[in-house]
């Protein structure tokens, strides 16, 4: 990102897809940027408007079935978020909107429905709902603490060769394999509700890294991390 622009924080179809918190990862993303010096223009892009193709990172959340289908329906349409990832750009999808990213999910009655093929996965949906507090350790090579947040979904996601699992599950249901998530280049996909970005701060920084480039400068997240460690240790005392 050239240092005299704006990081440009893209949040998709807000009137369609934002459940449980999810417009909180703007908010995580733009505070972090903010406080590092780094100026930053947020786009909210309605269902009826165009995905801009000259975002940094780009935001869409989690929503119920006819929401998702009709999200999925437009964004394959416009073609704007398939231009902005193949530029570079950040992704991170949450939910319906991870489930969205991949060639296929269930539908109302558990029909496939056609998704963007952005990720290397297929969702449909499973036996029983998951709902509740979610544990799972990050894959290594990202370098990111536990991550923590909530889950309510019908989803069974199954990865490709096209991507890595983004954590093994420690408590709750994630793809329904042991692992939670997926991840390739830029792009993470995740049911972690909670907000996710506010939960994990350190997959904010991720993100906000892989766009503006090098070292991102240390915050004093004390605080954050004593909340963070005491959601965690309440999850896994509880079993």
């Amino acid at each position: 990102m050239p240092s005299d622009s704006a990081l440009r924080i893209v949040w998709i179809y807000p009137d369609l897809l934002s459940t449980y918190g999810d417009q909180g990862n703007v908010l995580v993303l733009e505070q972090r940027a903010q406080r590092r010096g780094i100026e930053t223009e947020t786009i909210h892009v309605r269902s009826a408007d165009p995905v801009p193709e000259t975002g940094d990172i780009y935001l869409i959340g989690g929503g119920e079935d006819r929401p998702q289908i009709l999200a999925a329906a437009r964004l394959r349409r416009d073609g704007g978020l398939h231009r902005a990832v193949n530029r570079g750009a950040a992704l991170l999808a949450v939910c319906a909107g991870y489930q969205i990213m991949g060639s296929t999910f269930g539908g109302e009655e558990g029909q496939p429905v056609d998704g963007l093929g952005i990720l290397d996965i297929a969702s449909v949906r499973g036996p029983a709902r998951a709902v509740g507090e979610l544990v799972a350790e990050v894959d290594a090579a990202l370098g990111l603490p536990t991550l923590t947040g909530f889950e309510n979904h019908m989803g069974v996601t199954r990865l490709g060769p096209g991507v890595k699992p983004l954590s093994r599950t420690v408590k709750g249901t994630g793809n329904g394999d042991g692992f939670e998530g997926c991840y390739t280049g830029h792009i993470v996909g995740t049911y972690l509700h909670g907000p996710a970005l506010a939960r994990n701060p350190a997959l904010a920084d991720l993100l906000l890294a892989w766009r503006v480039g090098g070292q991102l400068a240390p915050l004093d997240d004390t605080r954050y991390e004593l909340l963070r460690q005491e959601r965690l240790n309440t999850v896994l005392a509880a079993g």
